[in-house]
């Protein structure tokens, strides 16, 4: 018995796309998104962490619940803890992230950007004097190109420019996104949670309309702080408390080459367990509930395959 996912091999589901973390099976008018537990950095798999996949699915069917009435997505059914059937859509290009807060250390963060001096971004201007983790006056949305090689950021002006979405789609989308950071953000702080930053995906539907795909408020996806500590920390110029699943992915940089070496060295047990852990835990401080995985001795796999029986063609 497995009771962890590594990958599906589902047979008269659909066409197969194997993504970083989802199984993702296709037919005529649905998609059918199986989350493993798989943990991916420098394009490649590092280590399988138990819960992953069901947590992510979890918390995003819980967000899409919370989220219904500011614009549809594209969810049909949620079969099985690890299963997504959503309806098949046309993807919009472009990725939507959404900031609440001045933070980050990769090349295109807020942060880095503006260390390096850059004020104005495009679409906003930031003032002089602002310190790192700060939150900002106004809620920021920086998007990314999304069917390229590399996602390259894009301000508005390009996005229109280059024809990569029409103008009344992009203001649509833009409004949504907005809407749905700022009711992320509210629920969060009811957990005692600050949702710093995310990222959506939007597609339109067979009507044409506008929703809401892949994932919400996962995190996978979104950025969160602990909110009881995080004034005292940021006065002390310490780093907020945070859902931490950096340290695998920084573990494995220093102890080999990750993007050069063909064989990597196994995940240290303790920080898989850790990160199985951290997984769980914000899964219970977003959606309210005890988190229930799988059954003792219960093979995920098979579970899942008798669960989307009545999606086989």
């Amino acid at each position: 018995m497995n009771t962890i996912l590594e990958k599906t091999d589902f047979k008269n589901l659909g066409k197969k796309y194997t993504g970083k973390v989802r199984d993702v099976y296709t037919q005529n008018d649905k998609v059918i998104l199986v989350s493993t537990d798989r943990y991916s950095a420098f394009d490649r798999n590092l280590a399988l962490i138990p819960y992953k996949g069901q947590v992510l699915t979890q918390v995003s069917k819980f967000w899409f619940e919370q989220t219904g009435d500011i614009a549809p997505n594209h969810t049909l059914d949620f079969p099985d803890p690890n299963v997504v059937v959503g309806q098949k859509c046309t993807l919009i290009p472009v990725e939507v992230v959404v900031r609440g807060y001045i933070t980050g250390v990769t090349g295109t963060a807020l942060w880095v950007l503006y260390q390096q001096g850059k004020r104005d971004f495009g679409d906003f201007v930031l003032p002089d004097g602002m310190h790192k983790n700060q939150k900002l006056e106004k809620t920021v949305v920086t998007p990314t190109t999304k069917l390229e090689a590399h996602d390259r950021p894009v301000t508005r002006k390009e996005i229109l420019a280059e024809g990569l979405v029409e103008e009344k789609v992009w203001n649509r989308v833009e409004e949504i996104a907005v809407k749905l950071f700022e009711r992320g953000q509210k629920i969060a702080a009811e957990r005692g949670l600050i949702l710093v930053d995310t990222k959506y995906e939007f597609g339109f539907n067979q009507k044409g309309d506008i929703v809401i795909i892949d994932e919400i408020h996962t995190p996978d996806s979104s950025r969160y702080w602990q909110a009881a500590t995080y004034q005292e920390r940021i006065a002390k110029g310490l780093e907020p408390e945070n859902f931490d699943k950096e340290f695998l992915r920084l573990w494995f940089k220093e102890h080999c080459d990750p993007y050069k070496d063909k064989v990597l060295p196994a995940a240290p047990e303790e920080m898989v367990t850790e990160l199985s852990r951290r997984y769980v835990k914000i899964c219970e401080q977003i959606t309210g509930k005890k988190f229930e995985g799988p059954k003792p001795g219960e093979d995920i796999a098979t579970r899942i395959e008798n669960n989307l029986h009545k999606y086989r063609i």
